[in-house]
């Protein structure tokens, strides 16, 4: 080996996992009085068919005629995806509940887009809370579940 060439694993970069920006949509919408059952499903096949195409992970809550879903990934698939949402007539009364771009661990790594229903949502989340390491998305959890019980997600499990 030249001495003016680095070893093999001092390469800049190499062997160095590299947490990239995740950028963090959370919002809800109101269900149009069209959505049933069959169009829940349709709509969590699409995203499990297509989020994982563009880096998108996360959690849709579907309860009480309000969707909440937290979506998490590279900036502009979110961004676009959010488009799309917006768009969608399935949803009206959309409110973004928070947006972060930032430096951390994604809370659903395994989840495509997982469905979960409004009476399970205390449950999951508490469960990610256990198991989240990074201490921004433990608090963005505690955030959350606070939502649940005074917040703009109270109605959610009501």
């Amino acid at each position: 080996m030249s001495a003016d060439r680095p070893a093999h694993g001092d390469e800049p970069g190499f062997g160095r996992a590299t947490t990239p920006a995740l950028y963090n949509l959370v919002y809800c919408s109101r269900a149009t009085a069209s959505v049933d059952s069959a169009a829940v499903g349709h709509i969590v096949a699409t995203a499990r068919h297509h989020n994982p195409q563009h880096g998108i992970t996360g959690m849709l809550v579907f309860g009480s005629g309000i969707f909440f879903q937290w979506l998490e990934g590279p900036r502009d698939s979110v961004l676009g995806l959010m488009a799309r949402l917006k768009a969608d007539t399935r949803h009206e009364d959309v409110i973004t509940l928070s947006v972060e771009e930032e430096v951390r661990e994604r809370l659903f790594p395994d989840w495509d887009m997982e469905l979960v229903t409004a009476d399970h949502i205390r449950d999951v989340l508490q469960d990610a809370q256990g198991s989240a390491t990074d201490p921004k998305s433990a608090a963005a959890l505690t955030r959350l579940l606070a939502d649940l019980d005074s917040g703009p997600l109270s109605g959610l499990t009501a």
